[in-house]
């Protein structure tokens, strides 16, 4: 089958019927030339393929499969493999259930705690979830079966997901919201891209022709097909003229009509439709060519990828030495979660699980008190009374905890981040006839955790798929040495969150009042202080880190720095440490975070073995996005290279002079300012030579201003827009419109 063969031969009616689902979850066929129906399914932690005809709300029961880690979960294991191992599973799977596409990965970024989705969502940083989102992406699409990266863009929470719209500026856009897109774009080669319901800036996403074309297709080079989210809609026609291509679900009353008149009229071109069309059938071509019929599944064998895949997610938050659980020591399991776990999210994700593994099921010879009702906030008095005689008897107890169901779902956001008050009085009192407390914490976000200072230990499962109570033993005995580190900030409280003023928003509108800076780049840059900081995680093991060098200590942007340190397992097991690499701006003329994640690696490592490990970095390592050249830009200076286990653990660092090699050319104006122009190709030149003539010499006559008053002036001058300079008589007004003129040349 040649797609553009086909595409000779379509009617108009039937190309723009063609932009449509044939029902929820399937492409069109076009019967008379061939053209099969494709079938797409929810994931990706999971395939949530429906028995029959299916529908987007769950009506009809999902198919029997295995449910792996959530992305807030697999993002904590820092590791590619993960991901690599992840969707090489599901691709197979997919290949054995007839699926020719996946809904996934989900890349939008953790803006507040409080999104309800978020346990689908990898993290707050673009890089790290661009990283994890690319190696699942090529995994995935290495098996034949489509990945869909997904919302795009700047859908961070559920409140008026459908009709709302982001407000947020350029800036912020292309360093935060789509570098993870881009990734996903360039280095994962995703064959199609969802885009979300929102709009950013007041026009819907399925409209943006800024975003689906502008950004998507020129700037990035992508050349896969956009879906819509399901009845993300509003403009048909003007969708597929914007860069849209497909409408889902579609169905029977999908006929293409609108694009068909829109055609008509002229108000929509046929090339426009035409390569809508092109797109989608090169997509189901691709999908029919790589098409493995024969492939069978072994779900025990997935199911023991989900055990292994939840203990390299999980993040040992704090220990005082109480975990491992030694041999002799006699424990209780404490919490409803220790026998019923919660190990996924409700919505579009939510996998039919036969039989999910609990604690309580994969340990032996513990007690157990249930402890807490998970679907009540109020606490039973005869269950918190048997949790504390437990606790009694126990040299270890450790409670399961955590969000239940319907605290955190897709389709609403959270109001809070408390845990229920059940739990939190739960472990409070048994911390206090026990100090040798242990929390086990599931659920998809950070959780405000008052007790903590009351506990010895606290392990982070996030919702960590079917398997999750077998790993939580593996790691609570020892089988398993804990490796994984926060891809999120846990705040001490929703207040210090930086969207907390400005998230859901009002009437529909949010804006992105904290710009740039989301996450850990607000709090290390107002030195705050929190709970967990972004990267954190503990081991049974300990690392040192030693002979870390750069391969040049001054380069220009258009050159690579290699960075090489060693790693060494200085404690007593086997562990795995993720080498978080950041990069720091020693002084900008702009905001710029303290600090930001440009490159990690995974390192497993034997008692006393050490690695070298290596990273290379490129131009965008030291950039910002400056809206005058609207690309990334590079400003000249001293840039510092950090190695650290956590954004607020640094282990070494060196610095690195980098030379930009981009002059920002921009409109200058009579308002442009002087320390402006300093960033201008001709200005830099053109006001460097008034700086030193006699024109500018009152700069140093300060005498009879006051002590202060030479930095003053200095700073007076970068602020002077040119058009003060014929007020003060430095120019006249005919030289300011021939130095204007020569500027914008």
């Amino acid at each position: 089958m040649n797609a553009r063969e086909i595409l000779k031969q379509m009617t108009l009616e039937e190309k723009a019927a063609f932009c449509s689902g044939r029902d929820f979850w399937h492409t069109k066929a076009v019967e008379r030339l061939g053209v099969p129906s494709v079938m797409m399914c929810d994931g990706p932690h999971g395939l949530r393929k429906q028995e029959g005809e299916g529908d987007h709300l769950g009506i009809n029961k999902s198919i029997e499969t295995v449910c792996y880690p959530t992305a807030a979960a697999l993002a904590s294991s820092f590791d590619r493999d993960v991901m690599a191992q992840l969707g090489e599973a599901l691709g197979k799977e997919c290949q054995a259930e007839n699926v020719g596409m996946l809904l996934g990965p989900g890349l939008n970024i953790k803006r507040s705690p409080l999104c309800g989705r978020n346990f689908e969502y990898f993290s707050e940083d673009p890089y790290l979830a661009g990283e994890m989102g690319a190696a699942y992406v090529q995994a995935l699409q290495k098996e034949g079966i489509a990945a869909c990266a997904k919302h795009f863009a700047c859908n961070s929470q559920e409140t008026r997901r459908m009709s709302g719209t982001s407000q947020v500026d350029e800036r912020t856009l292309h360093e935060i919201y789509l570098p993870a897109f881009e990734n996903v774009v360039k280095q994962g080669k995703t064959r199609s891209i969802m885009c979300a319901y929102n709009g950013i800036n007041d026009v819907f996403c399925a409209e943006n022709k800024t975003l689906l074309t502008d950004i998507l297709r020129e700037e990035w080079g992508y050349d896969g097909f956009v879906v819509t989210d399901w009845g993300a809609v509003k403009d048909r026609a003007k969708g597929v003229a914007s860069g849209l291509d497909l409408e889902m679900p579609g169905g029977p009353n999908a006929t293409g009509e609108d694009i068909l008149k829109a055609v008509q009229e002229g108000t929509l071109s046929e090339e426009a439709l035409d390569q809508a069309v092109l797109r989608l059938l090169r997509f189901v071509q691709e999908t029919m060519e790589q098409r493995k019929p024969d492939t069978v599944i072994d779900r025990e064998e997935n199911r023991a990828l989900a055990r292994a895949l939840a203990a390299e997610c999980a993040v040992l938050m704090k220990n005082e030495g109480t975990l491992p659980l030694k041999d002799g020591q006699s424990v209780a399991f404490i919490g409803e979660f220790a026998e019923k776990p919660r190990y996924q999210g409700a919505g579009s994700s939510h996998i039919n699980v036969p039989h999910p593994v609990s604690a309580l099921e994969a340990a032996s010879g513990v007690l157990y008190a249930r402890g807490y009702d998970a679907h009540s906030d109020q606490t039973d008095a005869a269950l918190l009374r048997e949790a504390v005689e437990a606790a009694k008897k126990a040299d270890i107890p450790v409670i399961f905890a955590g969000l239940p169901d319907a605290f955190e779902t897709e389709g609403a956001d959270r109001d809070h981040m408390r845990l229920p008050n059940n739990q939190n009085e739960l472990i409070a009192a048994v911390s206090a006839v026990n100090p040798n407390t242990v929390v086990v914490l599931h659920g998809g976000s950070p959780v405000e955790l008052p007790w903590l200072n009351q506990v010895s230990a606290v392990l982070c499962m996030y919702l960590g798929g079917e398997q999750v109570g077998a790993s939580t033993v593996d790691l609570l005995f020892g089988k398993k040495n804990p490796s994984g580190r926060l891809a999120e900030t846990w705040p001490l409280r929703l207040q210090d969150n930086p969207s907390y003023l400005n998230f859901p928003g009002e009437d529909g509108v949010v804006t992105y009042a904290e710009g740039i800076f989301v996450g850990y780049r607000y709090y290390d840059k107002k030195e705050m202080p929190v709970l967990f900081p972004f990267g954190h995680g503990l081991s049974y093991t300990q690392f040192e880190y030693s002979d870390f060098k750069l391969d040049q200590d001054k380069i220009q942007d258009t050159e690579k720095l290699k960075v090489t340190v060693t790693v060494k397992n200085a404690g007593p097991c086997p562990g795995k440490t993720a080498v978080q690499l950041y990069v720091r701006d020693v002084e900008s003329t702009v905001r710029r975070p303290v600090r930001e994640l440009k490159a990690f690696e995974k390192v497993s490592l034997q008692p006393g073995e050490s690695k070298k490990v290596s990273f290379t970095l490129d131009k965008r390592a030291f950039a910002y996005w400056e809206p005058k050249c609207h690309d990334f830009f590079v400003e000249s200076g001293a840039f510092v290279i950090e190695i650290g286990e956590s954004s607020r653990d640094i282990r070494c660092e060196k610095a690195v002079q980098v030379e930009g090699t981009t002059l920002l050319s921009f409109p200058v104006t009579e308002t442009t300012t002087i320390g402006q122009l300093l960033k201008h190709p001709k200005g830099k030149v053109i006001i460097g030579q008034m700086m030193s003539s006699s024109a500018m010499s009152h700069v140093d006559q300060t005498d009879s201003m006051g002590e202060g008053s030479e930095r003053m002036m200095q700073q007076m001058m970068l602020d002077i827009p040119l058009g003060a300079l014929v007020s003060y008589g430095r120019l006249t007004p005919e030289k300011l419109k021939a130095l204007i003129e020569t500027l914008n040349a």
